[in-house]
């Protein structure tokens, strides 16, 4: 792979970096760095979004047809990158990432007229109703069902860990609608609107104090026929569309790596009890080590998907792989944070939000104040989006022939 830029390309990197220093404000950095769970608060999240849609960069990883960039899968990597290293809020992939280019790929084009500009002028927030109690890694045993009734179903049932249900006007899921044949070929892909009398969330506590996630429950829920996505019992082969680009579609390896440069910072000054600093301990050194250079050939794998993406090819398997390992390295950097921080790294404030005025004074500093919090929450990184022992059956089957 020659990973030498362009002209072009190094002109782009100018821009964007010149973008980020004018239009990405101290205070949405400081949100985004003061926010421990996986992704950052409406009001930091939205600002931005609406930001960047403004100068069209918002949906980098649709057509360019439907709204999104055109640019080179290089391109794709450099913005990415830049954002990391600048600090700028990780937008919420639900809507851009999911159920944005579900619509692209599968939608009508009144279903596209109609959902994705809301999408990319974030009037519309949309959760994900994928996982229920019993039916997580198991997806296809889903239960929660759909009836046809007229020009509308009517849904039953509930869904479970539904990430920022409590801030979202729309939510996408899986619906059973036949329960006669295979259970993955009875399975559809419906778009709901979450403000009717037919729906409650429920929120769930992590343990790390955050209020992310939900459980959803429907009482004869209604939407009509028209907000289906594809056809009836369609809903498993788009479902496996949305779960590759979930799993790669986009590069999780510059920020790694940026949360690694800032440990090795951070070991200079950080005592070790034994021999100076702890950035001169054999032990940890090496393990930082290793996550830089898994963190690179994360980085590397992440650029071939893209390039394949770019051809209009389906990612495969290897965003399994990238999964995995993002969130093996991730779990990886939150442990060694912690170890570098010692006692400070202690405290779990559970006053939200962690920035702005009310913010609660960090003992020590705002990395510690936030370690604790990021390591409970980021626990479920090899769990959601399919957990690794998923992962590493969809590697051995289709990768290895096993």
């Amino acid at each position: 792979m020659d990973m030498t830029f362009s002209p072009e390309d190094l002109a782009f990197r100018e821009e964007v970096r010149t973008f980020l220093a004018e239009k990405l404000p101290d205070r949405l950095r400081d949100g985004a760095r003061r926010t421990p769970g996986v992704f950052v608060e409406p009001d930091i999240g939205l600002e931005w979004h609406r930001t960047l849609n403004e100068r069209g960069w918002v949906a980098p990883h649709w057509p360019k047809e439907d709204g999104g960039t055109g640019w080179t899968p290089v391109q794709k990597f450099i913005f990415e990158k830049e954002c990391a290293l600048a600090g700028a809020p990780a937008l919420s992939i639900l809507g851009l990432r999911l159920v944005g280019p579900v619509i692209c790929a599968f939608g009508t084009p009144e279903q596209k007229e109609r959902f994705l500009p809301r999408i990319l002028n974030a009037e519309d927030y949309w959760c994900q109703g994928y996982s229920e109690p019993g039916s997580g890694s198991d997806l296809a045993s889903l239960k929660t069902a759909a009836r046809r009734e007229g020009d509308e179903y009517v849904v039953n049932g509930s869904k479970i860990w539904t990430t920022h249900a409590h801030h979202a006007n729309w939510i996408f899921a899986l619906v059973r609608t036949d329960n006669s044949g295979k259970k993955q070929a009875g399975i559809t892909f419906l778009l709901l609107p979450m403000d009717q009398d037919g729906i409650e969330v429920s929120p769930i506590h992590s343990m790390s104090g955050d209020h992310e996630v939900n459980q959803v429950f429907f009482s004869d829920a209604r939407t009509p026929v028209e907000n289906r996505i594809g056809e009836e019992g369609a809903g498993w082969t788009i479902a496996k569309f949305l779960l590759e680009n979930e799993r790669g579609g986009s590069c999780f390896a510059p920020r790694l790596l940026q949360s690694i440069e800032k440990l090795q910072e951070l070991a200079q000054t950080q005592p070790s009890g034994v021999n100076g600093a702890i950035a001169h301990d054999p032990r940890f050194r090496d393990r930082l080590a290793r996550a830089r250079l898994e963190a690179e050939a994360l980085e590397f794998t992440e650029l071939r998907i893209l390039a394949e993406l770019a051809k209009g090819r389906a990612p495969g398997p290897q965003t399994s792989l990238v999964k995995m390992l993002g969130s093996n390295i991730g779990q990886e950097i939150d442990t060694l944070r912690l170890e570098l921080l010692g006692t400070d790294a202690l405290q779990l404030p559970l006053e939200r939000p962690l920035y702005g005025n009310e913010a609660p004074e960090p003992v020590g500093s705002e990395m510690a104040q936030t370690a604790m919090g990021r390591y409970l929450n980021n626990r479920a990184a090899t769990i959601f989006g399919g957990s690794d022992e998923v992962q590493k059956n969809i590697i051995a089957k289709t990768v290895l022939g096993l």
